[in-house]
């Protein structure tokens, strides 16, 4: 009991701490965030001429299904580039719209997918990426794959229902199923992402960008003096000052456009921010990159080409620091040339032997940027102090939360604002939500032991989880831009508090609790009514009739498929076909239905015709 009780003052004393620190930060808060909407005001001047750089159909779905796939961006369903020999083009392709035709029989389809859940070998990854495939090969039908769909999602619910926990139903991508419904649902709410919600999205996303820019970034270490994350706070107190710097592109004329940036950056963190700048009306795919672009500066007659690492670059013991625009001495109010490099890799504008140097000096590990890490002989020195040390960093790291603190302050319009948009059931709920929802609850009304706490964990499971949150952590999924590490790390704290405020359980907060808990603490009841709210509203919503939602599947269908690589789908797919034969021949042999449509026969016959392409492959 004592032990509690002390638990108890300990908690209260840290929640006090907190209040103090609250109303403390509230007042740089409203600073800062008054700062930041008057310098966000000129981007959302962009924004309303429907500036907001939306990727289209095919690259979303793309992202969304493959770029998380082992191949990243070179997958051939990105590419859409297949291997096969024109001599054998005609062939395939009348083959791969036999296989087609045969996806489209549901007996066969159903047996394809339960033989390849059977196999050992046939791993979560392996699922995730059928699911997908599959996804883009019926594009075209999608009343039909909604169907299918269904039909696995009822015998999954069986499933877990009857011999597993109900609760972890769609928790994780465990079956080909769930992940057809994550992308399903991308689907169905891509035209709600253009007119709703992609908006608040993008502004979080950008003013979180902002936030973490006005302050310093650790281009080694990946960490920020503004965060929300604790891992990726800058401990260190780094002096700094902002510069405004006119800056010249060659080749573009004689405008200058001023460019904020400190004298702490980086040279490739300044490039990154000229080129933010000065090409701010084009998508991220159609900017300069970095390595494309120098950077000269001309402070008197001669100009100097500046760079991360040269031979100017300061040695600290076995550590070299990247270079500064503080290192090179560069003044505010600065005029610097901006050029693109012709080719990148062979970089001779400078002499070749200092091309190489620079080449080995970024290869060289021991480099650094703002804070030096310990070096083994400082490690062993601290150990002999430690005890003080780390009481000392304890400390630190406390004072440093007020600066997380200060950027939630200010990001937190923009947060609700999200927040809101996605979790409105007032406004216009997306037919596909209402549809689902409506599924989920009929299906819980037929088994006795799903309670009200489990529909909401499968609600939360089928839609927050498995789409907003994807969405949240991951902006370039929607919008072309460039997510670094850093901002990365600030959405997953927000990415995070929405997968809370979805739980029905309740967390209670102690000193122990991490930093992100105890950040949003305050707002996660709101959030929680929000999400009860929302779940409330649907449910009285009037329902999306069957005929309704095939109606609209079928508009999608039509607007969309012929973008999509479904014949590179199909050969991807068959492939599978391919791998586990004998098992869909079997299975389907023991299928009356199949028998009966012949279904063996006709994979022997594609079989046949596409055997060859296999081994040109």
């Amino acid at each position: 009991m004592r032990k509690s009780q002390q638990a108890e003052r300990e908690y209260e004393k840290v929640k006090h701490q907190l209040e103090n620190l609250e109303e403390s930060v509230r007042d740089r808060c409203k600073k800062e965030f008054t700062d930041l909407m008057i310098e966000m005001e000129d981007h959302t001047n962009d924004l309303s001429e429907g500036r907001i750089p939306f990727l289209d159909y095919k690259t979303y779905t793309d992202r969304v299904f493959f770029l998380p796939s082992k191949d990243g961006a070179n997958d051939v369903m990105i590419t859409g580039r297949l291997d096969i020999p024109e001599a054998r083009r005609a062939t395939v392709t009348q083959a791969l719209n036999q296989f087609s035709n045969l996806l489209n029989s549901k007996t066969f389809l159903i047996n394809f997918i339960r033989t390849l859940e059977r196999s050992h070998d046939f791993n979560a990854r392996a699922k995730v990426y059928f699911a997908s495939l599959l996804t883009v090969a019926l594009h075209g039908k999608l009343e039909y794959y909604t169907d299918i769909m269904r039909t696995l999602l009822l015998e999954l619910m069986e499933e877990y229902v009857h011999s597993k926990n109900p609760k972890l139903m769609l928790r994780r991508s465990e079956t080909v199923v769930e992940r057809m419904l994550c992308n399903w649902m991308s689907i169905c709410l891509y035209q709600f992402l253009k007119d709703s919600a992609g908006e608040p999205l993008y502004k979080l996303f950008r003013a979180i960008k902002h936030q973490i820019e006005k302050g310093p970034v650790d281009a080694r270490v990946k960490k920020a003096k503004y965060t929300l994350n604790d891992t990726g706070l800058l401990g260190d107190d780094v002096e700094y000052s902002v510069l405004t710097l006119q800056v010249l592109v060659q080749g573009e004329g004689p405008d200058v456009t001023p460019v904020k940036v400190l004298n702490c950056d980086t040279i490739s963190q300044v490039k990154e921010k000229i080129i933010e700048q000065v090409y701010r009306n084009q998508p991220y795919s159609q900017r300069p990159k970095v390595d494309s672009v120098t950077l000269e500066w001309r402070p008197g007659s001669t100009g100097q080409i500046l760079s991360d690492l040269d031979l100017t670059s300061q040695k600290e013991g076995r550590w070299k620091r990247i270079n500064t625009l503080a290192h090179y001495n560069v003044r505010d109010n600065a005029t610097l040339v901006l050029s693109r490099v012709l080719h990148p890799q062979h970089n001779y504008d400078q002499n070749q032997e200092n091309h190489e140097e620079r080449n080995a000096l970024l290869e060289d590990d021991k480099v650094f940027h703002l804070v030096r890490p310990a070096d083994e002989l400082d490690e062993i020195k601290s150990k002999r102090g430690s005890i003080k040390d780390k009481s000392m960093t304890k400390a630190i790291t406390e004072i440093y939360l007020t600066r997380l603190l200060s950027v939630k302050g200010t990001l937190q319009q923009f947060v609700d604002d999200f927040f809101r948009s996605v979790l409105c059931s007032g406004a216009v709920v997306p037919p596909a939500v209402k549809y689902f929802f409506d599924f989920l609850d009929e299906q819980a009304l037929k088994h006795n032991n799903v309670d009200e706490e489990t529909i909401h964990i499968w609600k939360t499971n089928s839609l927050p989880l498995r789409f907003w949150v994807n969405i949240l952590k991951n902006p370039h999924f929607t919008f072309d831009v460039h997510v670094s590490e850093v901002v990365d790390a600030s959405l997953s704290v927000i990415a995070q508090t929405f997968m809370d405020a979805c739980t029905k359980s309740e967390h209670k907060l102690s000193r122990d609790s991490p930093s992100n808990k105890l950040l949003y603490a305050k707002e996660i009841s709101t959030y929680k009514k929000m999400v009860d709210d929302y779940y409330k509203g649907i449910r009285q919503m009037v329902p999306v009739s069957d005929q309704d939602m095939n109606t609209h599947l079928a508009e999608v269908s039509r607007s969309h498929t012929d973008k999509l690589n479904t014949q590179v789908a199909l050969h991807q797919l068959y492939q599978y076909a391919s791998k586990y034969y004998d098992g869909i021949i079997a299975s389907l042999d023991e299928d009356p239905a199949a028998q009966s449509k012949q279904l063996t026969l006709r994979l022997q016959q594609i079989a046949a015709a596409l055997e060859n392409k296999v081994t040109d492959l």
